[in-house]
């Protein structure tokens, strides 16, 4: 039958340690993707703040699509359009909101366009803003402080972050009372980011619903990721490959382990089960 979608994370899987993408991963890229083989980068991130790994990749014809807030929207490069999206709504918001004060932890509410931000507990900021750093200037999102008291509505939002220190979020997570994980999607995707999805939105989720608008068999479908917001892509997939640098939860559920990042290990992985000669 053979693989004919290569769902790929960004972080610890495609790029390497220096957050670039290899010259081996790129060609590997291009001979599936000439080969008509779907590649559907996957992150956590928003579609603009990866358009210049979009541009180095080839990925931005007409058929190209991407997996974005990990699982909350699926989108066509080039043009943006939504091919299926799952939201939080303002009551949502406040509720977390109100977890993240009973936890004295900092929150960011994520859209398309704004990462904005409410008030922070006394003394204690946001480390997400810092990861703008790592996105060229007029692909950031901007930032744009919000009153928590007077919210328009609707107010929409794509996902929702705590970041902090790693030991912090460590030691507040097993505080998170029950009955939030019982609403909506928590965990770490960084050692830095604790992130809220709504309910059942993962990128495994994402990648089968686009398996089937595609008319794919699950048998032709492949994930590769390395952290915790990448098992579900590893375990949906009827080929999941992780990279050696991978936690151990995402290699106890692979059906293949790669090189690691630095060592191109997505070009491995595509040229063993998907490049034809």
């Amino acid at each position: 039958m053979g693989i004919k979608l290569v769902a790929i994370d960004l972080d610890g899987t495609l790029l390497n340690s220096d957050r670039t993408l290899s010259e081996e991963n790129r060609l590997a890229i291009k001979k599936a993707k000439e080969q008509g083989v779907h590649i559907v980068l996957c992150t956590g991130r928003p579609l603009r703040s990866m358009q210049h790994l979009l541009e180095e990749a080839d990925l931005l014809d007409d058929e190209d699509i991407a997996i974005t807030y990990n699982g909350g929207l699926i989108q066509r490069t080039k043009s943006g359009e939504v091919i299926n999206e799952i939201t939080f709504n303002r009551a949502q918001c406040l509720d977390i909101f109100e977890m993240a004060q009973q936890l004295n932890m900092p929150v960011n509410f994520i859209d398309l366009d704004y990462i904005y931000e409410p008030p922070y507990p006394v003394g204690v900021e946001s480390h997400y803003t810092s990861t703008n750093r790592y996105v060229p200037k007029q692909n950031a999102l901007q930032l744009k402080e919000i009153d928590i008291d007077h919210l328009p509505d609707p107010f929409t939002i794509n996902k929702i972050v705590i970041s902090r220190p790693s030991d912090e979020l460590d030691a507040i997570i097993p505080k998170i009372p029950a009955h939030y994980h019982e609403k909506y999607n928590i965990y770490k995707s960084q050692p830095f980011i604790l992130e809220v999805l709504p309910k059942h939105v993962d990128k495994g989720f994402a990648m089968w619903i686009l398996g089937e608008i595609l008319g794919l068999e699950k048998e032709q479908i492949m994930g590769i990721g390395d952290q915790e917001n990448d098992l579900s892509l590893v375990e949906n997939a009827g080929l999941g490959v992780a990279m050696d640098n991978a936690i151990n939860r995402v290699k106890e559920a692979a059906d293949f382990i790669t090189q690691s990042n630095d060592e191109h290990g997505v070009a491995r992985a595509l040229d063993k089960f998907v490049l034809k000669d």
